[in-house]
């Protein structure tokens, strides 16, 4: 079944979207109302933005909260569950959690040590042995992936696209060793491997190292590319991009950006295309050859 065809609807019930930060918990939350599905927002404090959550039906709760979920959720009337936002990775000691989650530690230090997609696999196996089904924010909402193609005027040239291939080879390379999801290569070479920091401070290194001096490759050349590790848990961690990246990109020196088309998600692709052409980069999304071989 393709995902257009589990995009939920009304007869399904209410949808718990758990909120983190940016603006794609809200495009998620609208999509779906558009298709009458009524939704409810279940906001990380600190990370979801308190003015746009208050537009919608939401309770609040701390990272670790997890018996007020299961009871807040089910008087909701909530089965299925979408994951969606950006957070920082907490550490362990920052976790405040209610009493189901103290009998859950064990378990939780457990899918603690390793990489984040160990970490949210465990997460959402949590979520499920409670009665949640666990869905994919591209499934109740199919339009904010990434389509083939570009976004915004501008188009990679050769050497861009001789970029673009070593960067998908290199993360298929490195999806066992569950790492981060972006590079950045120019002129075939590898400048770096998005690990703990995540891509906008990944981009912001560029831009000190190419401003030091210790890259010497010409401003203008240089891509982004990101893709979803294989194997990895696609209801809980698909590789996105907002204008935000595009900003980063750019002050970063790069030509532009690569994504997998259909396996990444995009938010606000009309501001995206709009900074896209501001800063004379392309936004494009390819096909991952190197997952289809």
């Amino acid at each position: 079944m393709s995902e257009a065809a589990t995009a939920r609807t009304a007869d399904d019930g209410p949808l718990a979207i758990i909120c983190g930060g940016g603006s794609l918990p809200f495009a998620v939350a609208d999509a779906v109302g558009k298709r009458g599905r009524r939704v409810v927002l279940f906001a990380i404090r600190g990370w979801a933005d308190p003015q746009r959550v208050a537009s919608y039906r939401h309770h609040w709760a701390a990272v670790g909260q997890f018996g007020w979920f299961c009871r807040l959720a089910r008087q909701e009337g909530c089965r299925d569950v979408v994951f969606i936002g950006s957070m920082v990775r907490p550490a362990i000691w920052h976790i405040r959690p209610d009493f189901k989650t103290l009998r859950l530690l064990p378990r939780i230090y457990g899918i603690f040590r390793g990489g984040d997609d160990h970490l949210l696999k465990g997460v959402a196996a949590i979520f499920e042995e409670h009665g949640f089904h666990l869905l994919g924010a591209h499934a109740v909402a199919p339009e904010i992936l990434m389509p083939e193609g570009t976004l915004g005027r501008e188009r990679p040239g050769e050497r861009d696209r001789s970029d673009i291939a070593k960067g998908l080879a290199l993360l298929n390379a490195s999806s066992p060793f569950d790492v981060g999801q972006a590079v950045v290569v120019a002129d075939a070479r590898v400048l770096a491997i998005e690990a703990a920091e995540g891509t906008d401070r990944m981009l912001a290194r560029i831009a000190e190292l190419r401003q030091s001096g210790r890259i010497a490759v010409a401003s203008g050349r240089g891509v982004l590319v990101k893709a979803a590790k294989r194997g990895q848990d696609r209801r809980v961690d698909l590789p996105s991009i907002g204008p935000q990246t595009v900003e980063g990109a750019a002050r970063a020196g790069l030509a532009g950006i690569a994504v997998v088309a259909g396996s990444t998600i995009v938010a606000e692709p009309e501001r995206i295309s709009a900074t896209a052409d501001r800063e004379r980069l392309f936004v494009l999304g390819v096909r991952d050859q190197t997952a289809e071989q």
